[in-house]
């Protein structure tokens, strides 16, 4: 039968709870994870916004494939918002082509920059071409050098 004696290990109490020190760095190891995660999560406008954006250039990039095949010189143009109801249109297409001709939210602007329109074809090689687009504070640019897809990019400063 163990016996115990002042000062040994069986008649000492295990203090509970945690020290002042445990608690802080948890704390502040919390709140390290909730900065990161802060950090990381988006602007909810920046992502649709960028949405439309590769919506866009995918759009283009059909249009002047279907321009190249069928010889038929095609345009993509903004529409100011008080005209026809729809923000962008396409010109010159085959009357069968359906493209949409609304953004995917309904605040996004365009503006080409340099021209009024983007030319997409027949041309095999085409102007270099700018459009930049924006929502709230937000803008992104889809471009193209003329040789190779359009592509969506941040905006760089305008010449």
């Amino acid at each position: 039968m163990p016996i115990s004696a002042l000062g040994s290990s069986l008649s000492q109490r295990r203090p509970r709870g945690f020290t002042l020190i445990e608690v802080m760095v948890v704390l502040a190891v919390i709140a390290i994870g909730v900065a990161v995660a802060s950090f990381a999560l988006r602007d909810p406008a920046e992502t649709r916004l960028e949405r439309d954006a590769q919506r866009l250039a995918a759009l283009l990039e059909m249009a002047r494939a279907e321009s190249r095949v069928t010889g038929i010189a095609a345009r993509w143009m903004p529409v100011p918002a008080n005209e026809l109801g729809v923000p962008f249109r396409f010109v010159g297409l085959r009357a069968g082509s359906r493209l949409p001709e609304r953004w995917l939210d309904a605040e996004v602007r365009a503006q080409v920059v340099g021209a009024g329109s983007v030319l997409l074809g027949p041309e095999a090689i085409l102007p270099p071409q700018r459009i930049v687009l924006s929502l709230e504070q937000q803008r992104l640019e889809v471009s193209s050098n003329g040789l190779a897809s359009f592509a969506v990019l941040p905006l760089q400063a305008l010449p």
